[in-house]
């Protein structure tokens, strides 16, 4: 099959995933490496960016016209997302990032067992922070996670859905909707970066972002019909698979 086809039928099951759990980066990415196991670990990651984010975006259009978004604590995280990205982006051009390749399944695997462990977690919103305490928080998350999405990336939504929902009291649907707005951040400083340092596959871009975008637009709309217990279950499937994938990826070869 052609490479540019299988790439953009990646890059729809990418959106689809993470416009409900996040992770979509675990199933595009491993893909890309796949097809193209000789092009350099930055070309592939700035080439998944710049499709990527216009998916998330799209989510986070969605999320927003339905969901009351906590901009209080949205606004300084934003920055500090971005931040982050640009950071994580150059850390990458720099050194190997296969250390972290073999950490992200034990990551994942303990936010899965937590979320297990905890059976009522997320299927209420209940916000347990005043508005300054919440903004710190989510500003240091951001700074974080804005580090490890362009230093790495795959996983970083489910890592920001979980943080929401364990540290600020977010039930999942206000989590996701949250985590999609600095996700975008997030891509958007990456992309910056890589685009600057010539890392990104123009001809492969406007197809696979078309496919994101398709794939995340599905996703928002059974996210947003069925409500914080259907994604819940998602994001627990979900997670459960890119433990899988990302172990098999660090350690089956």
């Amino acid at each position: 099959m052609n490479e540019l086809v299988v790439a953009s039928l990646a890059s729809f099951a990418a959106g689809f995933v993470n416009a409900i759990a996040g992770g979509g980066g675990l199933v595009s990415i491993p893909i890309l490496f796949g097809l193209f196991p000789t092009a350099p670990a930055a070309t592939l990651f700035g080439t998944n960016k710049a499709a990527m984010v216009w998916g998330t975006l799209w989510a986070s259009a969605a999320y927003g016209r339905r969901v009351r978004l906590p901009w209080t604590m949205l606004a300084p995280a934003l920055i500090a997302a971005v931040v982050g990205g640009v950071v994580g982006a150059w850390l990458v051009t720099q050194v190997p990032s296969d250390w972290l390749r073999r950490a992200v399944p034990f990551m994942l695997a303990g936010v899965l067992a937590y979320t297990v462990a905890v059976p009522n977690l997320g299927h209420v919103h209940a916000p347990r922070h005043e508005p300054k305490r919440e903004a710190a928080i989510g500003t240091l998350v951001a700074l974080v996670l804005g580090l490890y999405d362009g230093f790495f990336g795959p996983g970083t939504g489910s890592f920001f859905i979980f943080a929401f929902v364990r540290l600020l009291g977010f039930d999942f649907l206000n989590s996701v909707a949250s985590a999609k707005v600095l996700n975008t951040a997030t891509n958007l400083g990456s992309l910056v970066l890589f685009a600057w340092c010539g890392n990104v596959w123009w001809p492969f871009v406007l197809p696979m972002a078309v496919a994101n975008v398709a794939g995340s637009w599905l996703g928002a709309h059974l996210a947003l019909a069925h409500g914080s217990r259907f994604v819940r279950w998602v994001f627990l499937v979900a997670t459960a698979a890119l433990i899988l994938k990302s172990a098999v990826d660090a350690y089956g070869g």
